[in-house]
């Protein structure tokens, strides 16, 4: 038998064997999610930030049982976000992971982005910082305002994944972004390798879809383009691949889990399987992000072992 015949059986192995999650989970890890709705302006954007923001505590809890902090109204202020993060920074360990998530409006006046909160405006420089003192290693910041993509500069690190929902700072416009990636968390289609994990890439790339066919349907220009960066020293793009190099991290990251992968990841038996089952996972991933500096060959042999690995380790976990 081939090499090419090889990974196909291994490939069809694996599927039979039923994969139930994917490269994002992070089986004993604990994930810590801090969502933010700040200021409307006029009470038809308040109700509608903070209605997004008790949806993504709806959903979490729901879905993981988990302990996600929310700020809102009032409450979203730079001292309690900076308060929220520093309690965070307190418990998170760095194979921990960390969500933010920014709802609301955002400034850019050509050199800095703010993000627009009661009292006190939040730099990005000023975000960056929290999540700096955070020691997870595993970090994720998807801001959903206007004029996010001017914070892209400050908030870029290697182990972090910047999602916005604008290009750049110069994209001023209210976006409608935040209600897609909400919509991505509520819609099991999202899951479009059926782990039953939705990944921060495969989020991204529901809401970034959603976003640009609004603005057809609406027959209106977009004013705003979702862009993702996660390699801490690349351009920002909308179509991450192995080509541009960006969407690797991205795709690692267990933004949400569904079904039977939230329950068996509770199960102490199997933390240690999900590790290995995890450190298999990135490698495939990182083998086809590096498959263009491999000779076929030795692809085809790497990939058809890290295969069989996966379906030992798979094997071992239905039991």
């Amino acid at each position: 038998m081939d090499a090419a015949s090889q990974v196909g059986r291994d490939m069809r192995r694996v599927l039979l064997l039923g994969v139930m999650l994917g490269a994002a989970v992070a089986s004993a890890a604990n994930t810590y999610y801090l969502a933010v709705a700040g200021l409307g302006g006029e009470p038809e954007y308040e109700q509608r930030f903070a209605g997004w923001a008790s949806d993504i505590e709806k959903i979490l809890k729901a879905s993981q049982g988990v302990d996600v902090q929310v700020l809102k109204g009032a409450d979203a202020t730079k001292a309690k976000m900076q308060a929220a993060a520093a309690n965070i920074a307190k418990k998170a360990a760095a194979e921990d992971q960390v969500v933010f998530l920014l709802i609301g409006h955002g400034t850019y006046d050509g050199t800095e982005y703010k993000f627009n909160v009661t009292g006190p405006d939040v730099s990005g420089v000023e975000l960056a910082s929290m999540l700096d003192r955070i020691a997870a290693k595993k970090q994720l910041l998807v801001n959903m305002t206007s004029a996010s993509g001017g914070a892209l500069a400050s908030l870029q690190k290697p182990g972090r994944t910047v999602i916005t929902a604008t290009k750049a700072g110069t994209e001023k416009n209210a976006t409608v972004f935040a209600r897609y990636w909400v919509e991505a968390m509520r819609d099991v289609s999202s899951d479009t390798d059926k782990n039953e994990v939705i990944s921060a890439l495969e989020a991204f790339k529901f809401a970034e879809s959603k976003t640009e066919g609004f603005y057809k349907t609406q027959n209106r220009l977009a004013t705003e383009h979702p862009v993702l960066e996660d390699t801490g020293k690349g351009t920002a793009v909308k179509d991450p691949s192995p080509a541009n190099g960006q969407g690797l991290a991205a795709a690692q990251f267990a933004l949400l889990r569904l079904g039977a992968a939230q329950a068996v990841t509770r199960d102490p038996a199997k933390r240690e399987l999900f590790a290995k089952k995890e450190q298999i996972e990135q490698q495939i991933d990182k083998l086809k992000y590096d498959k263009a500096a491999i000779p076929a060959t030795e692809y085809r042999t790497r990939l058809s072992q890290l295969l069989l690995e996966l379906a030992k380790v798979q094997e071992a976990l239905d039991q």
